[in-house]
């Protein structure tokens, strides 16, 4: 039994999500019918994580097992040949026999874009949001280093998404590695969020906070209350799902 480790690309626009879904197409179950066809049986596709309606990714991870004896590059060619233009598959390898996409991860990192101008170009659209308002960068800064380390990030997580009475795991506790916000200086961010693993909804929910202490409606101060509150309603809103891309899982 091979297991096959995939490494793949996509835009999230017209998908609802990476998970297979019975009333909307999805990124796994688009790639998993096409499998199902070259490996002539029903596919099992393991990802990584979940990516909500609308995010995008670069450097989402799957794996899938197979007795099929077809070359990791003519799988490569072949899924793309049949996979509609908006997935890609970037990569095809063996992986040992205890990889495994979500469980072997240690890190992934999540860049969110967006754009301060006055009109945002129509070919951004689709991967960048459009805050049209001034932004205190330094402000921002301050933010993502408050997240920077070791915290429980409850307040920054879709509400009901976790059991919170089960006993045991770990429960809203993270670790941000790396957090940075990077200024194009054309009206252009791009935050980077590097993390041992992430809440559902939680980049966009920090993104969507800390944004509003950006535009000044909340201070730095607030923020970091929000962190410590461990409340979701203490937060803000998410932002858009269109401006999130998953940008790399490390093994």
């Amino acid at each position: 039994m091979r297991n096959i480790k995939l490494v793949i690309a996509y835009d999230g626009t017209d998908f609802g999500g990476w998970q297979r879904q019975n009333n909307a197409p999805t990124i796994q179950g688009e790639i998993e019918r096409r499998l199902a066809i070259m490996m002539a049986a029903p596919v099992h596709l393991l990802g990584a994580g979940r990516t909500d309606a609308g995010v995008h990714a670069r450097g989402m991870v799957a794996n899938f097992h197979t007795v099929k004896t077809i070359s990791c590059e003519g799988l490569r060619k072949g899924l793309n040949a049949m996979l509609p233009r908006s997935i890609r598959i970037l990569s095809a390898e063996d992986a040992p026999d205890g990889f495994h996409a979500r469980f072997s991860a240690r890190a992934k990192t999540y860049v969110y874009s967006l754009f301060t101008g006055p009109v945002l170009l129509p070919a951004e659209r689709l991967y960048v949001c459009h805050v049209p308002y001034a932004l205190r960068a330094d402000l921002v800064k301050d933010c993502l280093s408050i997240i920077t380390g070791t915290h429980d990030f409850a307040s920054f997580e879709l509400s009901g998404s976790r059991d919170t009475a089960r006993v045991g795991g770990r429960g809203a506790i993270r670790t941000i590695l790396a957090a940075d916000l990077h200024v194009a200086g054309d009206g252009h961010y791009r935050f980077s969020i590097t993390g041992d693993g992430f809440l559902r909804q939680m980049v966009r929910i920090l993104v969507g906070t800390i944004l509003e202490v950006g535009k000044g409606r909340l201070a730095v101060d607030d923020f970091q209350q929000i962190l410590r509150a461990r409340d979701r309603s203490q937060a803000g809103p998410p932002a858009p799902a269109h401006g999130l891309s998953l940008q790399e899982i490390y093994y």
